[in-house]
């Protein structure tokens, strides 16, 4: 089920939003602790779907701010109106069921009892949950932080032992993922917010990308898991994309992301959820290697990968940023005077990189998929890179030249290839290469998607250059990798809308935020 909480700090507001919550949700939560004068009374008689009532300290993180007393008086009152659930912390549910008063009206009550760590997700989650099913309650809510993306197996391991219904979860970025698998893990509720802006708790993911995204009202047990494995992951639209050729497909599936900080640590721990297969970007293309059971002939010369393949609980290597890359720039660079549509296909026969100087700005796992592509294409490549003995090392690798940024020679390249962050939403003001180093005639690519035209890019086309923008790259790999996982192709086209729609709605709440902040 999914739970709306109702953050309003007035009866008046309290009641639009769960009107409107009411639309969506299965069951609702009034955050009393939010307002400063709550009527239950009215809350309750205006209530069209099942009530949680809580009334959270500040202790636990919540807003009430009064003596226990009057908080817990509260509680019992909405007891005594037969609320559908009550929600009492975990040290405080014995003074509750003290009250002999209330025992008449609490069968039509049942008690939720609660423990919420904001901090970290403990190791003893176990003997907490023994703890609480002893008190009484009908319901148990585990609720933790998560410092790290491991936290989230603590929680799916607990739900193995659970003989009780069971709320638990991870807060934080690293948690979001419990919040859209509550299926998988076997959480008796999930929590949305009613849109962005009116969270309870940080992570708390909106209810209009829980359904309309992650689809969850149609996920279960048997859900296929898939997902991106990255650092940063929050400005990916492969959820948007794969979950949309899920549901368009036909596939009992679901994609999300999961930011990674060791990559090992994330391997080892997560086939306890039979995940199916990943997507994997910056910074783990190569490092993810290592944690493999096969890697394919390509990749493996490559020496990175940018897709997994779960087969039969082994994990197998894959490769598809190399030819994306190289049919993308085939197509500008076979004469096109515009910007060709990643839903073409490119006729080529590998001969328009022939010959071509290329200059690659950045070493990391897209560079050396791009570098290894052009070389096996007859170009003449040199990495450009910061950090100079990486540049180094793959240009041993891959046996071409090296230098630092300030090394580029506009005069001597055809084609420049950024595969730097650089320039990638937030941070869109940025670039990688100064506008009086972009000689017309020259082809640049920016493997950037986000946003869709890049100042390098928006730039480059200015200085008469032929521009190719990170989409292209970035529908052919992910319809390979789709094809992959799932043994079917998905349209190119089908890919580019998606990720056109999703671009444009980022860019369009990045200008309001801007034109918000100016005023």
């Amino acid at each position: 089920m999914i739970c709306i909480p109702i953050v309003a700090n007035n009866l008046d507001d309290a009641v639009k939003d769960m009107t409107e919550a009411s639309r969506f949700a299965d069951i609702i939560e009034l955050r009393i602790d939010y307002m400063k004068h709550p009527d239950l009374k009215i809350l309750l008689e205006r209530r069209t779907k099942p009530v949680i009532v809580t009334n959270r300290p500040v202790r636990e993180g919540g807003k009430f701010e009064g003596s226990e007393d009057d908080r817990l008086s509260l509680l019992k009152l909405a007891i005594k109106l037969q609320a559908d659930y009550v929600d009492v912390e975990h040290d405080s549910i014995q003074r509750l069921r003290e009250d002999a008063a209330l025992s008449a009206a609490a069968g039509k009550t049942k008690l939720i009892v609660s423990y919420h760590n904001f901090q970290e997700t403990p190791a003893n989650v176990t003997e907490i949950y023994q703890k609480l099913s002893n008190s009484g309650a009908d319901i148990i809510k585990i609720i933790t932080f998560a410092t790290t993306i491991v936290d989230n197996i603590t929680i799916y391991r607990l739900f193995q032992q659970a003989k009780m219904p069971l709320i638990s979860f991870c807060m934080g970025e690293y948690g979001i993922i419990s919040r859209i698998l509550y299926k998988k893990f076997g959480s008796y509720v999930t929590f949305a917010s009613l849109q962005k802006g009116k969270e309870s708790a940080p992570g708390q993911v909106s209810i209009h990308e829980l359904l309309n995204v992650y689809r969850v009202k149609s996920l279960d047990k048997q859900t296929a898991i898939y997902g991106l494995i990255g650092n940063p992951v929050s400005h990916s639209i492969g959820p948007y994309i794969h979950n949309a050729l899920f549901m368009e497909l036909g596939f009992n599936a679901v994609y999300v992301s999961f930011k990674v900080d060791r990559v090992a640590d994330f391997i080892k721990e997560f086939k306890a959820l039979d995940t199916r297969g990943y997507s994997v970007t910056i910074p783990h293309k190569e490092s993810v290697m290592s944690c493999l059971d096969v890697i394919d002939p390509v990749s493996k010369s490559i020496g990175a990968v940018n897709t997994i393949v779960n087969r039969d609980g082994r994990l197998m290597g894959y490769n598809t940023d190399c030819e994306a890359a190289m049919k993308a720039l085939e197509c500008a660079i076979e004469g096109a005077s515009h910007v060709p549509s990643p839903s073409k296909t490119a006729t080529t026969n590998n001969t328009f990189l022939k010959g071509k100087t290329v200059t690659i700005l950045g070493a990391g796992g897209a560079a050396r998929a791009i570098a290894f592509g052009l070389k096996h294409r007859g170009a003449t490549v040199t990495i450009l890179n910061r950090n100079y003995e990486r540049a180094q090392l793959l240009a041993g690798d891959v046996g071409c030249l090296a230098g630092r940024p300030e090394d580029f020679q506009a005069g001597r390249t055809d084609v420049i290839i950024n595969a730097t962050p650089v320039g990638m939403f937030p941070a869109v003001d940025a670039t990688p290469i100064d506008r009086d180093k972009l000689k017309p005639g020259m082809v640049v690519f920016d493997t950037i998607y986000n946003p869709l035209e890049t100042r390098l890019l928006r730039e480059a086309r200015g200085q008469g250059c032929t521009v190719v923008g990170g989409l292209q790259m970035f529908a052919r790999q992910a319809a390979e990798q789709f094809q992959l996982w799932t043994g079917r192709m998905p349209s190119l086209e089908s890919i580019e809308i998606i990720a056109c729609e999703r671009l444009a709605n980022i860019q369009s709440r990045s200008d309001k935020h801007f034109l918000a902040r100016k005023s």
